[in-house]
């Protein structure tokens, strides 16, 4: 959502970021007393916007502007995107220590499915087909009569 804008670093100063942005500096207050924005704050108390605060704002401009999201919606879907990102996170180290401990452990498991009673090969997957059942007298086949069905007469 960088609408081309270049990637930021540093701080920004309230009148900077509202200006930035076309928004009144008391909207930029409103939105920290409801918790939707956190700025860092200078020795002398002001506010100092990071760039993923404005990363942030402009989810939050696109949320209310664009799609008519109230300030509470918008808080519900800005936890949610930070729980998912936790989750995210989460499975993505999960499936990282399953990878390394059946790596760590490949040769003991090898060994194991070696001495199993019941070998299982590698191999290719191969689809049997169920052969279709043989007359069961002469001239019956197809045509025989089927369990509730009346015959053909």
């Amino acid at each position: 959502m960088s609408n081309g804008r270049k990637e930021r670093r540093g701080t920004y100063m309230i009148s900077a970021v509202a200006e930035l942005f076309d928004i009144h500096p008391q909207t930029l207050r409103l939105y920290e007393r409801e918790g939707l924005l956190r700025p860092d704050r200078s020795e002398g108390n002001t506010r100092l916007y990071t760039s993923e605060d404005l990363e942030r704002l402009e989810l939050i401009l696109t949320l209310t502007r664009e799609l008519g999201v109230n300030l509470a919606g918008v808080e519900v879907i800005l936890n949610m995107r930070e729980n998912m990102e936790k989750l995210q996170h989460e499975v993505t180290s999960l499936m990282s220590y399953v990878r390394d401990e059946l790596l760590k452990n490949e040769g003991a498991l090898r060994g194991r499915f070696e001495q199993a009673l019941v070998r299982v090969e590698r191999g290719a997957l191969v689809l049997r087909r169920e052969a279709k059942p043989a007359a069961t007298a002469a001239g019956e086949g197809d045509d025989a009569p089927r369990p509730g069905r009346r015959g053909r007469g």
